[in-house]
């Protein structure tokens, strides 16, 4: 199938713009964590604990996801935000979790509350080898 497209810019010809709607992506790998096990089993707590450090950072949630992988097994799980989302996966087997809170700042400067939110459920897995990196995006 053949896709005609008028005056379409190659994207290798189009220079780089700066953008206001910058953004901040934090992200951790957790290791050896020694928290709460219903943070690692249970979905449906899980869920209810992030939307909780949501709101308590100032974020604003528009919806969630949350699967649980059975009997001892993990959960992964996402809220959607209006300034973009949190990502979070656990393997209680392992005592290993990721984190991923991303934000954008197109109307208010959001890095502070998304700081707030990564390091409260970071604090909350309780990692004795947290693996933290920080992205500043466009």
């Amino acid at each position: 199938m053949k896709i005609h497209v008028q005056n379409a810019i190659p994207i290798s010809s189009v220079s780089p713009v700066s953008r206001s709607a910058t953004g901040l992506h934090l992200i951790g790998d957790l290791y050896g964590c020694l928290c709460d096990s219903r943070l690692m089993l249970d979905a449906e707590y899980l869920e209810n604990f992030c939307k909780d450090r949501v709101a308590a950072a100032g974020l604003t949630s528009v919806g969630s996801l949350f699967h649980s992988f059975g009997e001892g097994g993990g959960v992964t799980g996402v809220v959607v935000l209006a300034e973009s989302h949190l990502s979070i996966h656990t393997w209680p087997e392992s005592g290993y979790v990721t984190l991923d809170v991303y934000v954008c700042n197109y109307t208010a400067n959001n890095r502070p509350k998304a700081q707030k939110l990564f390091d409260d459920l970071q604090a909350a897995f309780n990692p004795n080898d947290p693996h933290l990196h920080r992205v500043d995006r466009a």
